[in-house]
């Protein structure tokens, strides 16, 4: 079988916009990262721990190629020190072990940052096609072809459908748990041709490049919680985030991640300044009409129109979730909706749910406390209970 990842471009644009943040502020980051399966899969992932091995020595060997450099290079929010850095880049194989824990695997990446920061989004995506490589591919194909016409079905039909004030626009965010890199791109090209006016681009830099698609993607969690160990106040963590993604940014990528505390500790955090600053809010735990009626509720009270604003929803979406939140808010602000696993792998088989997070930076824990207690990440639980204190965060249930 072929190696899963052949371009080091296959990866999500967070991981870029983040990578340029960390390299340019905090180059000198120490960072550990641990895989972890959020439920019992069909047959144990522990048995995939040699392929997984060989998939990580053949990914240390890729090196960005020049015309990847160039399509980063024309990215006007990615600097030239940037892509010098990748042009010399390789993964160490030194800084990642695959082990077995029992039924599951262990994977752990850890050392400098700016070298191990990128292997998340390729672990995942390994684990998951080595693990649906052991299923029938063509009966998987074929229901997938068939839910995949019957998506593009329902948004035809959703086409009829009195305008709103705001257009439906879509993305697909389905990397990291895809069936193969080769099924996301035959999904993703058939939106790209059937449903322009709704598709509106990928997290996929590889097939954005490959297919003239916008890449989609600011920040993801680790990104805040980093400033939970460097050397900013904890209750400070989250504006500090902020505004170093200001600074770096100035106006470009100006989606802001709301839960990594609970979207109340990061409403409390973004005031006047920062919600002029960004140009809106994304949506990835809890209830999202309650989410939604927050942010607006929040823009309302700040005196800012949110018809000037958008929310981005990419928490656990499919066609119908989306189009419920589209007509309950698009009469009222600008939107998106990023769609992940439903897109890259509705293959009628169970799909993984896994992920591979940050949990210390220094030597210090950080944490994400989710607005799904399901989300929650933290090794240390005194850290958690201390991060709940200080943003007055009262625990689920």
């Amino acid at each position: 079988m072929p190696p899963v990842i052949t371009s080091l471009l296959d990866t999500d644009l967070y991981k870029f916009t983040m990578w340029q943040a960390m390299l340019h502020r905090f180059p000198q980051t120490q960072a550990e990262y641990r895989f972890h399966n959020r439920r019992p899969a069909a047959y144990a992932l522990a048995e995939l721990q040699g392929e997984v091995e060989r998939e990580l020595d053949h990914l240390c060997t890729l090196s960005f190629g020049a015309d990847e450099l160039r399509y980063l290079s024309g990215l006007r929010f990615i600097k030239s020190d940037f892509v010098d850095f990748l042009r010399i880049f390789r993964f160490q194989r030194d800084f990642i072990t695959v082990t077995r824990q029992g039924d599951e695997l262990e994977i752990v990446a850890r050392g400098p940052q700016v070298h191990v920061m990128a292997f998340e989004i390729f672990v995942l995506a390994i684990v998951n096609e080595l693990y649906f490589r052991r299923f029938d591919a063509d009966a998987a194909h074929a229901e997938g072809r068939r839910r995949l016409a019957a998506k593009i079905d329902k948004l035809r039909a959703f086409e009829q459908e009195p305008p709103r004030r705001h257009p439906f626009e879509m993305f697909d965010f389905g990397l990291r748990r895809r069936f193969s890199f080769s099924w996301q791109r035959e999904v993703v090209d058939t939106f790209r041709r059937e449903l322009p006016q709704f598709f509106k681009g990928t997290s996929n830099v590889r097939l954005a490049m490959a297919l003239g698609l916008v890449p989609i993607g600011t920040m993801a969690h680790e990104y805040l919680q980093c400033f939970q160990a460097l050397g900013v106040r904890l209750r400070d963590s989250q504006k500090a985030a902020l505004e170093s993604w200001v600074q770096e940014y100035r106006g470009d990528l100006g989606i802001a991640l709301t839960d990594v505390i609970g979207m109340d500790a990061f409403l409390a955090d973004f005031d006047l300044y920062f919600a002029k600053l960004f140009d809106g809010l994304r949506h990835d735990s809890g209830d999202p009409v309650v989410w939604g009626e927050k942010a607006l509720a929040h823009y309302d009270k700040l005196r800012i129109d949110a018809h000037t604003k958008r929310l981005v929803f990419s928490d656990g979406l499919d066609i119908d979730s989306a189009l419920m939140l589209y007509r309950h808010f698009a009469d009222r602000t600008q939107l998106g909706f990023g769609i992940g696993t439903h897109l890259t792998n509705d293959m009628g088989l169970r799909t993984l749910h896994i992920v591979m997070k940050l949990t210390q930076v220094n030597g210090q824990p950080v944490a994400k406390l989710s607005d799904s207690p399901g989300k929650t990440m933290c090794d240390d639980e005194t850290f958690l209970a201390y991060l709940r204190q200080v943003f007055g965060v009262v625990p689920a249930g």
